[in-house]
């Protein structure tokens, strides 16, 4: 793999250590701002819903920028971003700063992604865009245990301020590695990358990705109240344990990446059945703190495994001008998942069974993210095959 992937991973790393980092501060934030712990973990939607936001209006305002221009620019906002996180006095400054921070989300992983796979041959395409996305892992396992000790010892601020150094070395780290777009490649006109939003197999992938990945965050936007209150296990214990969630992701990007690569759909249907099958354990399981331990893991696992295949999938259906377009759409709509799931896991909480119901309210969710998937499946059958063969031909 060259040395251009890793500096996107080094990119994937920073903002996925600001996406995921308030779930290990949701406890330290509600009390230090005066906030219940629906409202923090809001922030979390928040976020979301800018990535959603920002990815395509990003997308298309910087179409005709060299990529490694829009890459270092996103990367910037989103160090500002964080900084604002660090000095915000109350809650609403808070979720502003979080919303501009997301901003940069969206079109960073969607640019990033079309960037990895024209940078390898077309057999390794979704182990490129797995690679890019084991920044995402390494946030999770090293970033947000680290933010959540941080908040703990020196206060969740500190957190945030770790972050925008991050954001400042992964800058520099893309300054040096990722090559120059070629200056010669043609820009398709717009008309032809929003055709890509009527595409019908493009509409299912996205739908697919927002409720598949939904019930991931109905349950991990919650993790340190349900392994507090529920499992009963100390606040100083969360981080150790979000270390094993990040392990399981680590695991789970790669075999994702590795399916998706045999075949996309299957691996889209898998995937997501097994994530829904994890997910409905949990109300029988996060009583026990070792079998807790051992289904955080697992949801790692099953979670990003599924990551890889839907990107692709969208990706092989918008083969042409629009892929820039669709893959940060599909970020967004990942985002859209997370917001969506946050929402309904705080609804369950505060007026619905409460956090034990988190589990099977999650696996409902990715179900119907299933059930798109098979009726997408379904649909190859009637159209012809989109591949991704020009996207090997495309550089940084």
């Amino acid at each position: 793999m060259p040395i251009a992937l890793l500096a996107l991973t080094a990119g994937a790393f920073g903002i996925g250590t600001t996406e995921f980092v308030i779930m290990g501060l949701l406890l330290q934030v509600s009390t230090d701002l005066h906030v219940s712990i629906t409202a923090a973990g809001l922030l979390i939607s928040g976020y979301a819903l800018g990535v959603a936001v920002g990815a395509p209006v990003l997308t298309i305002a910087t179409r005709k920028l060299p990529r490694k221009t829009v890459l270092l620019a996103l990367m910037a906002i989103f160090t500002l971003g964080n900084l604002a996180c660090a000095l915000a006095p109350n809650y609403e400054t808070l979720m502003a700063a979080r919303v501009i921070t997301s901003l940069a989300h969206g079109t960073f992983f969607g640019v990033g992604s079309v960037v990895a796979t024209g940078l390898v041959a077309p057999e390794r395409r979704a182990s490129a865009i797995a690679i890019m996305f084991t920044g995402l892992t390494a946030a999770t396992l090293l970033g947000v245990p680290a933010g959540a000790w941080l908040g703990l010892h020196l206060g969740w601020r500190a957190a945030f301020w770790a972050v925008a150094a991050l954001g400042v070395l992964a800058f520099a780290v893309l300054v040096v590695f990722v090559p120059r777009s070629r200056t010669d490649a043609p820009i398709a006109p717009l008309r032809e990358e929003l055709a890509v939003l009527v595409r019908p197999q493009v509409l299912l992938g996205l739908a697919m990705t927002v409720l598949g990945f939904a019930g991931v965050l109905a349950v991990f936007t919650y993790i340190q109240p349900l392994l507090t209150q529920v499992t009963g296990l100390s606040e100083s214990a969360v981080s150790p344990v979000l270390l094993v969630f990040g392990g399981g992701l680590a695991v789970g990007n790669i075999l994702g990446g590795k399916l998706a690569d045999r075949a996309t759909m299957p691996a889209v249907l898998g995937t997501l059945a097994v994530l829904a099958v994890v997910l409905g354990v949990m109300q029988w399981v996060i009583g026990t703190p070792w079998m807790a331990v051992a289904f955080v893991g697992l949801l790692g696992v099953a979670s990003f495994a599924t990551v890889a295949p839907m990107q692709l999938r969208v990706l092989e259906k918008a083969s042409g001008a629009g892929q820039n377009l669709a893959s940060s759409l599909n970020i967004a709509a990942f985002n859209l998942g997370n917001a969506l799931g946050a929402w309904v896991g705080g609804v369950v909480i505060a007026h619905g069974p409460g956090l034990r119901a988190l589990g099977w309210v999650a696996a409902l969710l990715t179900l119907a993210g299933l059930a798109i998937a098979l009726w997408s499946r379904a649909l190859d059958r009637r159209e012809p095959r989109h591949t991704l063969h020009d996207c090997a031909s495309q550089t940084a």
